[in-house]
């Protein structure tokens, strides 16, 4: 079958967690599929199972320009997008550089936005598509030390919504994925992050304990593997009629309906609890 006649994915952030198994998972569902990343080298498993690799740094214009001509080329665009490229900046509001701000900010939405831009035309041409993008719990509900991660993870809730109504008239559908706690390095990433930024000044004390609760949290093996969520995904790619919405892995669902139900002073005793 020529890769005209197959459905065609892209994955984003697939170099490793869960843009991995996505892009697995898809390519077992018969899908061709674009995997992009910063570093090529971390795809070369996917490559050898017949996705095809792009070297993407979705902060940057010019890589996802770059990746959308060499899709528009081999396939004329694609019907599935997952936009899973991101990260998680933690520490005091007030000790992050609004640089660095700016920076979360681009990879975990403005980058997906740009990406998405680019790759809409022929998803409307085609009168149809599916638009995965791939939030957090965090999207729904929050913790300290997290301004700016969940700010973007609200936004791309609020910008998902949006886009939904937007792009329906034409077919293609958006469906927001929120991780609960995942199998993979984000721990770690968050934990080395605030020792090296805030382990010392006016947030100290915060900071060893949530640092202290992140590795427990995080203990390889206690939380949700990464296919599960690749099983998710795959569901909500081939369901004839999604869901607008897939909360899924551990203490997703729990979390996001107490932050619903408690309401905020309650919420933040809670959360505020697990910090002591």
């Amino acid at each position: 079958m020529t890769i005209e006649a197959r459905k065609t994915a892209l994955v984003t952030g697939a170099s490793s967690g869960m843009g991995k198994e996505i892009a697995k998972r898809l390519i077992a569902d018969g899908y061709h599929v674009f995997v992009a990343a910063r570093g090529i080298d971390n795809m070369r498993d996917l490559a050898a199972l017949g996705a095809e690799p792009l070297q993407m740094d979705v902060s940057k214009g010019a890589d996802i320009e770059a990746a959308v001509a060499r899709i528009a080329a081999a396939a004329g665009g694609i019907d599935v997008l997952v936009n899973n490229a991101g990260f998680g900046l933690y520490g005091p509001m007030e000790e992050i550089g609004i640089d660095e701000a700016r920076y979360q900010f681009e990879v975990n939405l403005f980058g997906a936005a740009h990406l998405t831009q680019l790759l809409l035309p022929a998803m409307r041409a085609r009168g149809a598509g599916r638009i995965i993008n791939i939030s957090s719990m965090g999207g729904k509900m929050y913790t300290p030390l997290g301004s700016w991660y969940h700010a973007t993870k609200h936004a791309l809730e609020g910008w998902s919504d949006c886009l939904r109504l937007e792009l329906a008239p034409f077919g293609i559908d958006v469906v927001i994925i929120e991780p609960g706690l995942i199998d993979t390095n984000f721990g770690d990433v968050v934990a080395s992050g605030l020792i090296e930024r805030s382990a010392k000044g006016p947030y100290a004390k915060l900071v060893e304990a949530i640092v202290r609760g992140t590795r427990e949290t995080y203990a390889k093996g206690k939380n949700t593997p990464p296919s599960l969520m690749a099983d998710v995904v795959g569901r909500a790619v081939a369901a004839g009629r999604p869901r607008t919405r897939y909360a899924a892995g551990r203490f997703a669902k729990l979390l996001i309906g107490l932050r619903v139900w408690l309401g905020d002073r309650m919420f933040d005793r809670i959360i505020l609890s697990q910090a002591a």
